[in-house]
């Protein structure tokens, strides 16, 4: 049996879920729109100067597409951050590359993460949209020659025009991402 990519299943959504949320048209089962990913530096900079460098190439190399750096909204003293200090970083995935980066997301990186056992259902919010936080970038096959002293997390959000809670988890779990599976109740 031939193995079907994430775009190949998405282009099935409408005849497999049509029956239970009786959709009359193709364009009311939803789609895949964007994949964000986050990571937060906070304020490493302040003690390595590179450090802000370095995780950008590291995301270019695992997603194949050049991250941004976002800055500070207000300045907190507690924190001792400044507006437009930079802490985050961030990479927006459409098309092609979105495709790509959610196949190997559900087929490789996922599959090689520490004592998985799923993602849980709650993960996706109520308007059906899926955010995963992983601990460490290095699950992800591109970084795994590199050294391991500089490993940080960051939260993947799968964006989809899903209307609702029940009808995000319906379309994740038709395209494949693993969810754990639901305990027998008694």
């Amino acid at each position: 049996m031939k193995h079907l990519t994430v775009k190949e299943k998405e282009n099935g959504v409408f005849e497999k879920m049509k029956g239970v949320f009786h959709y009359k048209n193709i364009m009311a089962a939803p789609k895949m729109q964007k994949i964000v990913l986050n990571v937060g530096t906070g304020t490493a900079i302040k003690k390595d100067k590179n450090k802000n460098d370095a995780i950008s190439l590291r995301l270019a190399k695992i997603t194949g597409q050049k991250s941004a750096i976002k800055g500070a909204k207000q300045s907190i003293a507690s924190f001792k951050t400044r507006k437009g200090d930079p802490i985050g970083i961030i990479v927006t995935l459409r098309g092609k590359r979105m495709y790509a980066f959610l196949e190997k997301l559900i087929n490789v990186a996922l599959p090689r993460t520490k004592d998985f056992r799923g993602i849980a259902r709650a993960s996706v919010d109520n308007i059906g949209n899926l955010t995963i936080g992983i601990k460490e970038h290095t699950i992800f096959p591109e970084t795994a020659d590199e050294d391991l002293k500089d490993i940080f997390g960051m939260s993947i959000t799968l964006v989809s025009t899903a209307k609702n809670k029940k009808e995000g988890v319906a379309f994740f779990e038709f395209l494949g991402m693993p969810f754990k599976k639901e305990e027998e109740k008694k």
